[in-house]
């Protein structure tokens, strides 16, 4: 039974290493598979770690169509020698084969990411790694953060040699990077329609709902609050990068 629900999320700091404490075969893929089985019209997961981000995982995605083609992929930086700073598992190359590899076998799939920007003694080089990380992937959102120094961890040890100024400078700089590729993916939406989980009403104007698409695209449109919980049909008007505009499709 799935009890009415239109979507579930699958929550972890690192969903996809569930079930390896467990020691009897039991993976993250194949919970996923088992949740898709319910027929919940909507199942989606976060956060994913690229280390642990099996083949299996990214069939299990392929095979079921109430799995939402959108991947949260936290990549942090580009830079193989932050990476290893801050105790991430992988290098670029093994990310960037882990992005080939979902796009193969999940046409259409939206990625995001996390992204830190001004990691202690990054160079502008190793920044520049970054940028290239986001020109090679083509995120279609992404967060992105300035390093603050965290109580407990490693880095809040280190000297950092990297002054506010050039990390703001950055920042900037990765967020033009960015948008380059998220307009386009915002811009190739208009005029089409989308399956829309109707959420809220909008925060800024009230005779808007708010709800997203099954990539995770937000989408405002006019509609009345009867609708929150329902997945409707909505045609895309405007493209604002971050959200977009559309309307409600009649299909009486």
């Amino acid at each position: 039974k799935n009890f009415g629900y239109k979507e579930v999320t699958l929550l972890g700091e690192n969903v996809n290493s569930y079930g390896k404490d467990l020691k009897d075969g039991t993976t993250f893929a194949k919970l996923l598979d088992e949740v898709a089985k319910i027929n919940i019209p909507r199942v989606r997961f976060l956060t994913s770690h690229p280390w642990d981000f099996t083949s299996d995982i990214i069939d299990v995605i392929a095979k079921h169509d109430n799995i939402m083609k959108y991947i949260h992929l936290p990549v942090q930086s580009g830079s193989d020698e932050i990476l290893h700073l801050m105790g991430r598992r992988y290098t670029s190359k093994q990310y960037k084969e882990l992005v080939d590899l979902i796009r193969s076998k999940i046409p259409g799939v939206a990625i995001s990411t996390d992204i830190i920007v001004g990691f202690p003694n990054e160079t502008y080089e190793q920044f520049l790694d970054t940028v290239k990380m986001v020109e090679y992937v083509k995120y279609e959102s992404a967060f992105t953060f300035i390093y603050s120094p965290r109580n407990g961890t490693p880095a809040a040890k280190m000297v950092d040699n990297v002054t506010n100024k050039e990390k703001s400078q950055r920042f900037q700089e990765l967020v033009k990077a960015l948008e380059k590729t998220i307009s386009p993916s915002s811009e190739k939406m208009v005029g089409n329609v989308y399956d829309v989980l109707v959420e809220t009403v909008s925060e800024k104007d009230k005779t808007m709902m708010s709800g997203y698409t099954e990539t995770n695209k937000l989408v405002h449109f006019k509609g009345d609050p009867s609708l929150i919980g329902e997945i409707v049909k909505v045609k895309i008007n405007e493209s604002h990068t971050y959200s977009l505009i559309g309307e409600l499709v009649d299909e009486r």
